[in-house]
């Protein structure tokens, strides 16, 4: 078990960086946005290639970014429903959702993707728009993100298993996110401030 416990703590943080490298995407996406609707209200000027480069960075940012969602367990999930049962039970409807729904969803969208993302690489797949872009590089999105996803789903599965083993802390895989009470408490503070 101490090997895949490694194995988990190596794949957390392989996407703790490529979530955090990932967030700079955002800033590059609204900087050409903005760039670009400034140029077509003053310049009557646009580009389907300025365009199409937000629709890329958006679907990295989405496609890269929810292995790092799931490991800050930050994904929608029914907690209404779920925070009235024992924490033993909580990591027991996890696992089961990932073994029985993540995994599953997952692998299937990667068989579909990686072929999907092949025949456009082979083929150095254009845009059909007038000055538009390469198109594969945004299709190997597709399988990268979802590999990502599954290994997140895998390291996952073992810290739930290790918590209920007694090996691993709640802490590795509860929400990362402060508590409606301590952002209310911070925004009590920051208003003292001003």
């Amino acid at each position: 078990m101490s090997f895949l416990l490694s194995l988990s703590r190596f794949i957390d943080d392989l996407n703790e960086k490529i979530g955090h490298g990932i967030s700079w995407a955002l800033l590059l996406a609204v900087i050409i946005c903005s760039g670009n609707a400034v140029v077509r209200y003053l310049f009557n000027m646009s580009s389907n290639g300025w365009l199409e480069i937000q629709w890329y960075l958006f679907a990295a940012i989405f496609l890269l970014a929810t292995s790092y969602t799931l490991r800050r367990n930050e994904h929608v999930r029914i907690d209404v429903v779920v925070s009235h049962f024992s924490k033993r039970t909580q990591v027991w409807i996890d696992l089961i959702g990932f073994i029985v729904f993540l995994m599953p969803a997952t692998l299937l969208i990667l068989y579909y993707g990686t072929p999907y993302a092949w025949i456009s690489i082979q083929n150095q797949e254009v845009s059909s728009n007038a000055g538009g872009l390469i198109v594969w590089p945004v299709k190997l999105l597709i399988p990268l993100g979802f590999i990502l996803l599954a290994l997140q789903g895998i390291s996952e599965i073992i810290k739930r298993i290790g918590y209920l083993k007694g090996l691993v802390p709640a802490s590795a895989f509860e929400k990362q996110a402060a508590t409606p009470e301590e952002e209310i408490a911070a925004i009590k503070a920051a208003n003292q401030i001003n």
